[in-house]
């Protein structure tokens, strides 16, 4: 009972420090990342601290299942370096006797991983998927930084201004450049506003400006001077539509349309919680270290082994999706060939540490000709 406390608080002293580490890098990667679409004017400035926290969740059953995985592995690891496993041993322990503790840490990481698998990760697909369809649906002017060329969203236009009212309704010392059928237009303003006509279209109404048109490199360009002019910036039909991409979709939504998209979906999102619980278990025998070594291998081994699981994971889900596999005949093999390496594993380690191993029969039976010949 004190071991397993022990162990407890190892474990999860451990599991604290890994997440923290690989989550920090997960949310600095992402964050660079969405500052520089923010920058760029994909995304909106106001909605970076919510897409980050949409993309962390979407990361966030694999860095559970590192986290995990790394745990069991650094603490068993730690064991044998300490010396602490051959007390073990001599005590007449098995290296079993190491997974009911390891259950009982990596269980309710198990059941986070399903939750996030198949509640929250499709969740937070949609919402940004939403965020990000929302700011391409607003009107190009909405989106147009002060100081800052801006492209539209239909490539076809380029808008300058110079700076923006407070309620973003209202713009000063406009310039926009727009190219339909080999000419070009650029028209320049003192002001604007937005108006919706009667239609529902968004248009942007500028006054006292001029206009150029003209074809490029040809110098029969028509000079227009106007008090009012008016450029259509959003359609009514234009409605933000959601993500439709299949990791957006609730797991119901999977369950009720199983075909082989959605199959290959299911089938990805099932597999995280299997492959935490493998990991784990995995992580056991495959912790064993020479005190006289580092541990830099086995973490390498366990990393490698993490990505093959998950890649292969992948393969299957592709194989399901584009029917070449069901979905039934995909899901147990990865799994299978890890729960057979875990036993093979677990067998070699109880075999090795075995009273009755070569090795150890051998090692004693040195030991007591020594002992003879110093008796002697």
């Amino acid at each position: 009972m004190i071991f397993q406390r022990a162990l407890r608080s190892e474990l999860v002293s451990t599991a604290g420090a890994v997440f923290t580490t690989l989550f920090t890098i997960t949310i600095t990667n992402m964050l660079i990342r969405i500052l520089g679409q923010a920058a760029g004017g994909k995304v909106a400035s106001a909605d970076v601290v919510a897409l980050i926290g949409f993309a962390a969740l979407n990361y966030l059953p694999q860095i559970l299942i590192l986290t995990g995985f790394i745990s069991v592995l650094l603490v068993v690891a730690r064991s044998y370096q300490d010396s602490e496993m051959v007390v073990w041993f001599a005590s007449g322990l098995s290296l079993a006797r190491w997974i009911k503790p390891v259950m009982a840490f990596g269980l309710p990481i198990v059941l986070l991983t399903t939750v996030l698998s198949f509640v929250l990760t499709p969740w937070a697909a949609r919402q940004s998927a939403e965020f990000r369809e929302r700011f391409e649906k607003r009107e190009d002017i909405a989106r147009v930084s002060p100081g800052k060329f801006q492209e539209s969203s239909s490539s076809d236009r380029v808008f300058f201004v110079e700076s923006v009212s407070g309620d973003a309704s209202k713009v000063q010392n406009i310039f926009v450049n727009s190219t339909a059928n080999g000419r070009t237009s650029v028209v320049l303003a003192k002001e604007g506003s937005i108006e919706t006509n009667a239609r529902g279209d968004k248009m942007l109404v500028m006054e006292k400006g001029r206009r150029y048109d003209g074809v490029p490199k040809q110098s029969d360009f028509q000079v227009m001077e106007f008090e009012k002019y008016s450029v259509v910036i959003g359609r009514q039909a234009d409605v933000v539509a959601g993500n439709k991409s299949v990791a957006a979709l609730p797991t119901e939504d999977l369950l009720a349309d199983f075909n082989r998209v959605n199959a290959g979906e299911l089938l990805w999102r099932s597999a995280l919680p299997v492959m935490a619980l493998m990991l784990m278990l995995l992580a056991i025998p495959l912790s064993f270290v020479n005190p006289r070594s580092g541990r830099s291998a086995n973490l390498l081994i366990a990393l490698m082994l993490f990505v093959v699981y998950s890649n292969m994971s992948s393969v299957f889900q592709v194989a399901v999706a584009q029917g070449r596999l069901s979905f039934w005949l995909a899901f147990w093999p990865i799994h299978a060939l890890a729960a057979l390496t875990v036993a093979l594993l677990f067998s070699l380690r109880l075999n090795r540490n075995s009273r009755w191993h070569p090795a150890v029969v051998f090692g004693a039976m040195r030991r007591a000709l020594r002992s003879r010949r110093e008796a002697s």
